[in-house]
């Protein structure tokens, strides 16, 4: 689904971000990416989003080529891609059910499918009793949760979690990781970046490993190495 081909970085202070990836990512696959602070995890997931351009080589998602893209067919790509932040990113001034909702008007939704959506969507993460609160009324744990389900409510073919669980305790990291299996689990491509050792040990799941922009080890059942 996902192909990275001889991808690099280089900024115009001939710092080097990413050197010579050679990667892929099957559909349906739940993929952690580890590494230091400065190792490229942020510049693989921009340049896959199309935030930013490779210096050199090419990304291909399905048998797109996605750095030659107009800059009008960007947005519908990104379409194909859910991301769940640290720092969830929810509208303050809208409910759990209306900013999940606003995610479908915004990709031009109607509004018998976003009725019939957004609750069923809200029960998967586990925040039925939550639709009508504000977001300053949610623990952490359900903000994250509640960013799941606006990343997922369009059903995109990849899930990004870009640290989702680095401002949250055990017990609700445990939930939002298992909320993504669950995704996963309903054959969603998960692509996970994290520090935590506990999440990575748990999944059993492939871990790429990261260190100065290139790849230095990639597990089928890896745990955390650094």
């Amino acid at each position: 689904m996902i192909y990275f081909d001889k991808v690099s970085k280089e900024y115009s202070d001939d710092s080097v971000a990413l050197h010579d990836i050679n990667l892929t990512i099957s559909s349906g696959e739940f993929v952690s990416i580890v590494g230091h602070s400065g190792a490229g995890k942020t510049t693989l997931l921009k340049i896959l989003l199309a935030d930013e351009s490779p210096s050199k080589g090419s990304v291909f998602f399905e048998s797109l080529d996605i750095h030659t893209l107009g800059r009008h067919d960007i947005p519908a790509f990104r379409r194909r891609i859910g991301v769940v932040f640290q720092d969830f990113r929810l509208l303050p001034n809208k409910t759990a059910y209306e900013n999940v909702a606003f995610a479908m008007e915004a990709a031009g939704k109607e509004d018998e499918e976003i009725k019939a959506d957004v609750p069923h969507v809200l029960e998967l993460v586990d925040l039925t009793d939550k639709a009508f609160n504000f977001p300053h009324q949610l623990s952490g744990g359900e903000k994250q949760r509640l960013a799941i389900a606006r990343a997922i409510i369009n059903q995109p073919d990849v899930i990004i979690a870009d640290e989702p669980t680095g401002n949250l305790d055990p017990i609700n990291t445990q939930e939002v990781v298992q909320i993504l299996k669950k995704i996963n689990d309903l054959g969603t491509t998960v692509i996970l970046t994290t520090h935590n050792r506990g999440v990575i040990d748990s999944l059993g799941k492939r871990v790429i490993t990261m260190d100065g922009g290139k790849v230095a080890r990639d597990d089928e059942k890896g745990q955390y190495s650094l």
